[in-house]
C-alpha cells in the first residue's frame, strides 16, 4: 500500500492493537515504528505528516499482528529499558517491571559510586540489577545466580552489552539451596518469584501466556521462595551487610515475619513500599 503517511499507519495500527485487548496500544505501535522506520522518538513526533517507505509497511504490521495476538512488545523488540539501559530481553526471562528499578535507588543510597563492595543477585533473570548496579558502581563486584540456562545466557550477553562482565560472575544455582559458603557479601539483591498458583488465573494474558511460569509463580502460597531463601541470603552476608528483596504487594507482613524470625536479621527488617504506596521491597540488616 503506497503513499501512506506515518500518522496514517500509526493510527491503523493503534486501531487494531486497542480492538485486540493488549496493553498500552498506542505505545507499543510507536515503539514498532521506531523500530522498523529506524527513528527516535522525536523523529517520530516530527514525521507523522510524512509519507513512509512501502517496503517497510509490511514489516510493521508483521510486528503489529504478533503484539495484536498477545505477545508482549519487548519480546518482540528482543530489548527492554531498566533505570535508563537497554537490556535484551527474550521469551526466557521476565520482563523487567519498573517497580525494580526502587532496588537500585536503594543501592544508590547505600553506597557512593567510587565504594568498593561484594554483592550478589539471588535469580537474575535477564542480568538488570546485577549488570546495572556493577555499571554503577564501577568498583563493585558481584555473582549473579539462576536455574534458567536460558536466563544466564541472555544475562551474560547483557553483561558484555554494557562492558562489565569482568566484574560479575554468572552462576546455574538455586540460591534456595547452601552456596557460597566461602563467600561473604556486603549486599544482596534479590527479586524472587511471588505470585501463588491462584494468582496465575487472575494475571494478564500476556504474561501467563508469554512470560516464564517459573519466574512468577512460588508454589501454592506465594512464599515458598522468600521463605527458603532467607537464611541462605541471612548466611551470605557480611555482619552488617543489607538485603533488598522485591515482594508481592501483598506479602508485606508475610515476608517481614520470614526475615526477622531469622536470628540475624532479627529486628532489623523493614518492608518498604513503591510509588503506588504498596508493599514492595524487604530490606534486613545482618546484625
Amino acid at each position: 500500500m503506497a503513499g501512506q503517511k506515518l500518522k496514517e499507519v500509526l493510527s491503523r495500527a493503534t486501531a487494531q492493537l486497542s480492538n485486540a485487548g493488549v496493553d498500552s496500544p498506542a505505545l507499543s505501535a510507536q515503539l514498532f515504528a521506531e523500530k522498523v522506520f529506524e527513528l527516535n522518538r522525536v523523529q517520530l513526533i516530527m514525521e507523522l505528516e510524512s509519507l513512509v517507505v512501502p517496503e517497510k509497511i509490511a514489516e510493521f504490521e508483521t510486528l503489529v499482528e504478533r503484539r495484536a495476538k498477545g505477545e508482549p512488545a519487548a519480546y518482540i523488540l528482543g530489548v527492554k529499558e531498566f533505570f535508563g539501559f537497554d537490556f535484551k530481553v527474550g521469551p526466557g526471562v521476565l520482563i523487567p517491571r519498573p517497580e525494580t528499578e526502587e532496588i537500585v535507588e536503594k543501592v544508590q543510597h547505600l553506597f557512593s559510586a567510587d565504594d568498593e563492595f561484594m554483592f550478589a543477585d539471588f535469580g537474575t533473570g535477564s542480568g538488570i540489577l546485577a549488570v546495572t548496579v556493577a555499571k554503577l558502581f564501577p568498583k563493585a563486584r558481584g555473582i549473579a545466580l539462576d536455574l534458567s540456562p536460558a536466563a544466564l545466557l541472555i544475562a551474560r550477553e547483557n553483561a558484555r552489552l554494557h562492558d562489565v562482565a569482568d566484574r560479575v560472575l554468572f552462576v546455574r544455582a538455586d540460591f534456595n539451596e547452601p552456596l557460597l559458603a566461602d563467600t561473604k557479601f556486603d549486599l544482596i539483591l534479590a527479586n524472587p518469584p511471588y505470585l501463588c498458583e491462584a494468582e496465575l488465573d487472575e494475571i494478564s494474558y500476556e504474561v501467563a501466556e508469554f512470560e516464564p511460569v517459573s519466574a512468577l509463580v512460588s508454589g501454592p502460597d506465594g512464599d515458598e521462595d522468600i521463605k527458603g531463601s532467607a537464611p541462605r541470603i541471612a548466611s551470605a552476608l557480611k555482619q552488617g551487610g543489607t538485603v533488598f528483596m522485591e515482594i508481592g504487594y501483598l506479602q508485606g507482613t508475610v515476608a517481614h515475619n520470614i526475615f526477622d524470625s531469622c536470628t540475624e536479621f532479627s529486628g532489623c527488617v523493614e518492608v518498604q513500599k513503591d510509588l503506588s504506596e504498596h508493599d514492595r521491597i524487604v530490606v534486613a540488616k545482618k546484625r
